[in-house]
């Protein structure tokens, strides 16, 4: 088995490894190459040491990891792919690669410690039995949650709800940190590190990111991604309402929104993925608009100390 560091023509491999392994475990695809492109040039990700891909003598491809820590904070995350049975050789040699990486990343990013994250089917045994291994426990549940669409959908009526100006994203990028910050998980993203990560991405549908509006107030936002098109479903990224206006219909409103502009695109789902332990009845909100659960995937977390200073260790 030969491991390495990854580049943007690797995508192939890649969509190889991830979908062998959704398949496996969901029973469909659900990588895309927008979403593989988005993670290899995320902020604060250097592919050459933050994402490897493991392949056998043959040299065809039987794993791939990466990092993710767009924000440099004392939470990371790791995710390893692999090809059913035969990929599972590759699980320890890359959460060592990543554990090992991450010690270095907290270091750079003056962390004395950090909380290294971990998700994983429930079906994915092999990879559970090695992540307990390693340390890493259960902590919650993630959902994935998706709804058809017929293409009557409509936009509810009386509602101020329009697609966000150019000149509104710092305003839509500060919904979203106010929103989350109620969240166990939140941790702040400046906007310029939110803008780097927008701007990088291969599309963006401004058109299906919407704004809720109080008098001249943005009290409610829904951020669109192009991630899941070529699966012909609209994406919800994000969806965020301040405290002040929540239980009041506007996050449905946001919702129902965007299912008719997915819809009039000739959509045939939407989907999101939510926290299941969200205080705030994120999960509620949607399952009264229509979604349902797709699959589950727990998350698994550990400690990872900072790897010494190269003069430290000399």
């Amino acid at each position: 088995m030969k491991i390495r560091g990854c580049t943007l023509r690797d995508v192939p491999a890649i969509l190889t490894v991830t979908r062998a392994s959704d398949i496996a475990s969901l029973g469909e695809p659900d990588w895309s190459e927008a979403e593989v492109v988005e993670t290899l040039t995320a902020p604060n990700h250097d592919p050459a040491v933050d994402s490897w891909l493991a392949f056998d003598a043959d040299g065809e491809p039987l794993a791939w990891a990466y990092v993710d820590n767009p924000q440099r904070g004392v939470r990371d995350n790791v995710e390893v792919y692999a090809v059913p049975g035969r990929g599972a050789v590759a699980y320890v040699p890359l959460l060592d690669l990543a554990i090992a990486r991450i010690a270095e990343r907290a270091r750079e990013n003056g962390h004395p410690e950090v909380v290294l994250r971990a998700g994983a089917i429930a079906s994915e045994t092999a990879y559970l039995a090695v992540l307990a291994e390693k340390g890493f426990k259960f902590v919650k549940r993630h959902a994935r949650m998706n709804r058809a669409l017929t293409g009557e959908e409509r936009a509810p009526e009386g509602h101020p709800i329009r697609p966000v100006d150019s000149e509104e994203l710092e305003r839509f990028h500060e919904v979203l940190e106010s929103a989350f910050a109620d969240t166990p998980d939140y941790q702040p993203t400046p906007y310029d590190t939110w803008r780097e990560t927008i701007d990088r991405l291969p599309s963006v549908s401004f058109d299906e990111w919407f704004v809720y509006t109080d008098g001249d107030e943005i009290v409610g936002v829904l951020q669109s991604a192009d991630q899941a098109v070529e699966h012909n479903e609209g994406w919800i990224k994000n969806l965020a309402v301040l405290r002040s206006h929540r239980k009041h219909g506007v996050g449905g409103a946001l919702l129902r929104t965007a299912f008719a502009a997915y819809a009039a695109k000739g959509r045939a789902s939407a989907g999101l993925g939510v926290d299941l332990t969200n205080p705030t009845g994120a999960y509620q909100l949607y399952e009264g608009v229509g979604m349902t659960v797709a699959f589950a995937a727990d998350m698994w977390e550990r400690a990872v100390t900072a790897s010494p200073s190269s003069s430290a260790a000399t």
